[in-house]
């Protein structure tokens, strides 16, 4: 107790009898000195004092050692002007229990998301029924996991009285939402009108179909997810694929994509894109998942690899055919200059997007092609500044925006009076340098590691210490090592 006691003077100030512990439920608490960026493109403001009540911000007001709210004797976390964000969304997940027949305990991922700020997720596809469970076990606080809305996934191509039963099943069950993936004209249409009928949500996967952008745009999807589908609209006839092209095999499918932006009409870009949004089509791009394409080298030597690759996903991300997204076998440098040209226009047609009025979200895909969950969505947030948005917009994009398509956006996504308290206290200034809130710069509980500068995370006012959960989560993976011993990465 002394020495984490000792850990929160060194990490966010003064550690006092009243200082509120890791996974505390109380029910009215505050924080303390904290420079607040609300979540709607404004500056920060600050030094504020946040009063937590019953998992809602009950008031924001300037500090004071004099005020009503200090003189009540609530526990506090001091926040010692650290900034105060809420709780990031992280749009685009896949929750998963085993990994190249690895298992994979799920506080693993659960602990990983809320340590890189991530207070709730949109899972776009998992075991349907082991999701839901953890959904309604989340939101009654039985696990410490994130919020998570529930979309899962339909692929492929089906007939309409199939997806009928089956939409109608799901909506049944409860589920938030539905994700479409590369299906055909037909089937999607018939699938949109379908879960337009139940009321659900559909986030689109497009693929190379014969099907873009301009039918999202017409059945009204929520999200089109990654990228494809969009420029795919904007060609004249079909993409300049090689005779020898074959969809099925992964490394022609990546290859080939990373040429397909260049070959967009600009002037028909820019109607698809206005299109998306008179239409309220959002897009979600997951710029994340695929910067292996363009930098190899960096996406298999993440420093965070050392410590929080756990072997199931070290031994899915090794180059197999048998394996989603590792398909790497035969890539080539000229693969990569193809994808850091493709990197520059997609930029582009985001921030046109964003300038006409459209919606843009962060999702990280974690779990594929060298992506550690939690880490990836941080990695997403600089990259959407790399594509020219500032700080305060990419913030936007992560809390605001991410709400609003969720349907939250009177409840979550914001530092404001009424809403849940879905913060993220971080030791530094991430408007100055996103880097920040990435695991390190903190010392530990020993002193001798470092971990995040995000020091605690909070869903409905509960508040998780992410230094202990990052330890949590090193002692995991030490021990999956340990059973399952393979050759890694980095040594």
């Amino acid at each position: 107790m002394k020495l984490l006691f000792l850990c929160m003077l060194l990490c966010m100030g003064s550690a006092q009898a009243e200082e509120i512990a890791h996974n505390t439920k109380v029910n009215e608490w505050l924080i303390t000195n904290a420079m607040v960026v609300v979540g709607v493109g404004t500056p920060a403001e600050g030094p504020k004092d946040i009063h937590i009540k019953q998992g809602k911000i009950q008031q924001i007001q300037s500090s004071r050692e004099d005020s009503e709210l200090r003189k009540a004797g609530l526990k506090t976390i001091d926040a010692k002007s650290g900034y105060v964000l809420p709780g990031f969304i992280n749009m685009h997940v896949h929750t998963m229990y085993k990994r190249a027949g690895i298992e994979m305990a799920q506080p693993y991922q659960h602990y990983l998301w809320l340590a890189n700020g991530i207070t709730t997720i949109r899972d776009l596809g998992s075991d349907l029924d082991e999701t839901l469970k953890q959904r309604e076990q989340s939101a009654k606080h039985e696990i410490i996991a994130p919020r998570m809305f529930v979309y899962p996934g339909i692929w492929g191509n089906h007939l309409e009285k199939d997806l009928e039963k089956t939409i109608k099943n799901y909506q049944k069950k409860g589920v938030d939402g539905l994700k479409f993936g590369m299906m055909d004209k037909q089937t999607f249409t018939s699938a949109s009108k379908i879960a337009k009928k139940y009321g659900l949500k559909v986030a689109n996967h497009v693929g190379v179909e014969d099907m873009n952008a301009w039918d999202n745009i017409n059945a009204g999807t929520t999200t089109i997810e990654h990228w494809y589908g969009v420029p795919d609209a904007a060609l004249h006839g079909v993409q300049n694929f090689p005779p020898d092209m074959n969809y099925s095999n992964e490394l022609h499918r990546f290859r080939y994509a990373g040429r397909l932006w260049r070959e967009a009409d600009l002037d028909k870009l820019d109607s698809v894109l206005q299109g998306m949004v008179d239409a309220d089509v959002a897009w979600n791009p997951t710029l994340v998942i695929y910067e292996a394409s363009r930098d190899l080298q960096r996406a298999t030597s993440s420093p965070w690899f050392n410590d929080y690759l756990h072997p199931g996903l070290e031994k899915f991300f090794q180059p197999s055919a048998d394996s989603h997204g590792s398909f790497f076998w035969g890539w080539t440098t000229t693969d990569e200059v193809f994808w850091k040209n493709n990197y520059q226009i997609w930029f582009k047609a985001l921030r046109d997007f964003a300038d006409k009025g459209g919606i843009i979200t962060t999702g990280e895909d974690a779990g594929y092609i060298y992506q550690v969950f939690g880490f990836g969505l941080l990695r997403e947030l600089q990259l959407q500044q790399e594509a020219g948005f500032h700080p305060l917009e990419v913030i936007k994009h992560a809390t605001v925006n991410g709400a609003k398509v969720l349907g939250q956006g009177d409840q979550l996504g914001q530092v404001r009076i009424g809403y849940k308290a879905d913060l993220i206290i971080v030791n530094g200034n991430p408007l100055a340098d996103l880097s920040v809130l990435w695991p390190r710069n903190i010392p530990t509980m020993t002193g001798d590691e470092t971990t995040g500068g995000i020091v605690w995370t909070l869903k409905d006012g509960i508040p998780y210490h992410v230094p202990t959960m990052l330890k949590a989560v090193r002692e995991m993976v030490r021990k999956a090592r340990k059973e399952n011993p393979i050759d890694y990465l980095v040594q």
